[in-house]
């Protein structure tokens, strides 16, 4: 639909196709943004956890190879988009560059409606997202009640939701609602994170756009400068691959994905603070005209590989931090809420986006265009990089004191998590009677001197 009412869309030069003014062709741009919004908050929420799901026998080591590979091929999918069809669109014909994908998604819907068979996955129905949320609203509402008595015989906030303190919820699903409420620290502070990510498409795409895209006699597109950025994790997984296997191979070496967070999220800070100074590089340059889309700019003369190291950090914090928090995610919670726990990363990680379009609204009404201007060499858009990247350290040392409550991710502390549930605890304790008894029932009657 959004490639329609594009002006290149014609029978000949002086006959356009369409008759859509200007106003007609943003609503429908706009109203593409939101469906496609809408279809890939649901692919990132579905997909991954249901294909983990025929890991859940899997051990740490193997989902976060599983977690490792998955996002390699995301990426590695990404890159071949932004070399193709953003040199496609920006150089030979816009609505081509909307065509390709569109035909493609075609295409993925055509087969997933062939194999979805295969794609069925049915949850425990104890395990929804609305019962996550009651438990929640009923411990709050309780403990607004009761605020006299939260101190007595109740050891978490809630504990108030089970039926035996005059809640609503069973004991499994209120243990299932805490093990998940110990992850939202770990979710919060992937929130600024997300915001540092989101520098590509905003901050990093108008510092690549002003400077000099010419290479090799031909002009690159912006978009492909996100390759930098991807090539880094590309590399990077198999070297983790090889890595983790050595560390899982000892038991009691302490190791920890969130050693991989931290180290991530010091790069994305390190990111935003090379981004600045490359900024202040960038403007000491000549001006010169370069021609993008059909519309003639001034940018700076700085070849816009002189960028490379901002995105090559940002690379690494991904390739670090993304698949950690994704097996954090699905292993630290029960089986039943897997699902409903990585819903939740991927809203935080949308909170991020949303996050950093306040920021760069905020920095451009409070400074007055001056931190994000019109005309980016006139302004000071590094000293929005720099207030970032000092967020981004303080964000970093926050989740560093926590990380202690997510460091162990061997079997028995998942155990803890998993096992500990009373009414789990209950079941294989049945279990095991039925069994003994079946065994009494089936062995011969023997007289004590027999038995001795």
């Amino acid at each position: 639909i959004v490639a329609f009412p594009f002006e290149d869309i014609y029978v000949d030069r002086r006959h356009i196709l369409h008759m859509l003014t200007k106003r007609e062709q943003k609503i429908i741009f706009y109203f593409a943004l939101l469906t496609a919004s809408l279809g890939i908050g649901g692919i990132r929420a579905i997909v991954c956890p249901l294909s983990a799901y025929n890991l859940e026998d899997c051990g740490p080591k193997e989902l976060l190879s599983f977690f490792n590979w998955f996002y390699w091929l995301i990426n590695l999918n990404s890159a071949v988009v932004f070399v193709s069809i953003s040199y496609i669109q920006q150089s030979v014909a816009r609505n081509l560059g909307f065509l390709i994908p569109f035909v493609s998604m075609l295409m993925a819907m055509i087969t997933i409606h062939m194999v979805r068979g295969e794609m069925i996955y049915k949850p425990k129905t104890d395990s929804s997202l609305l019962t996550t949320f009651g438990a929640i609203a009923s411990a709050l509402k309780t403990c607004c009640v009761r605020y006299r008595y939260f101190r007595g015989g109740v050891t978490h906030w809630l504990d108030h939701a089970k039926e035996n303190y005059g809640g609503q919820y069973s004991e499994t699903q209120v243990e299932s609602t805490k093990s998940l409420a110990r992850l939202f620290p770990l979710f919060a502070f992937q929130i600024l994170y997300r915001t540092c990510i989101m520098q590509i498409p905003s901050g990093y795409y108008l510092q690549t756009m002003n400077s000099n895209l010419h290479f090799s006699g031909f002009v690159l597109p912006v978009a492909a400068m996100n390759v930098i950025s991807i090539v880094p994790l590309l590399v990077l997984v198999p070297i983790l691959e090889c890595i983790n296997s050595y560390l899982f191979s000892f038991k009691h070496t302490g190791h920890s994905p969130t050693i991989y967070i931290g180290v991530g999220q010091f790069s994305a800070a390190l990111s935003m603070m090379v981004a600045g100074f490359s900024e202040i590089h960038r403007k000491r340059f000549p001006q010169v005209e370069q021609t993008l889309s059909e519309e003639v700019l001034l940018v700076s003369s700085m070849s816009c590989f002189h960028l490379a190291p901002q995105y090559i950090l940002l690379g690494v914090a991904e390739a670090l931090v993304t698949p950690s928090c994704s097996l954090l995610s699905f292993w630290l919670v029960p089986e039943r809420i897997r699902g409903i726990s990585m819903h939740f990363l991927t809203l935080f990680n949308g909170a991020g986006c949303f996050m950093g379009a306040f920021f760069v609204q905020t920095a451009h009404a409070g400074t007055q265009g001056n931190w994000f201007p019109h005309l980016l060499h006139e302004g000071k858009l590094e000293r929005f990089f720099f207030f970032l990247a000092s967020l981004m350290m303080v964000n970093t040392l926050g989740f560093w004191t926590i990380a202690h409550r997510y460091s162990n991710v061997n079997q028995e502390y998942t155990n803890e998590f998993r096992g500990s549930l009373p009414e789990e605890k209950l079941l294989k304790h049945e279990k095991a009677i039925k069994h003994y008894d079946s065994v009494l029932e089936s062995s011969p009657i023997l007289f004590p001197v027999e038995k001795t």
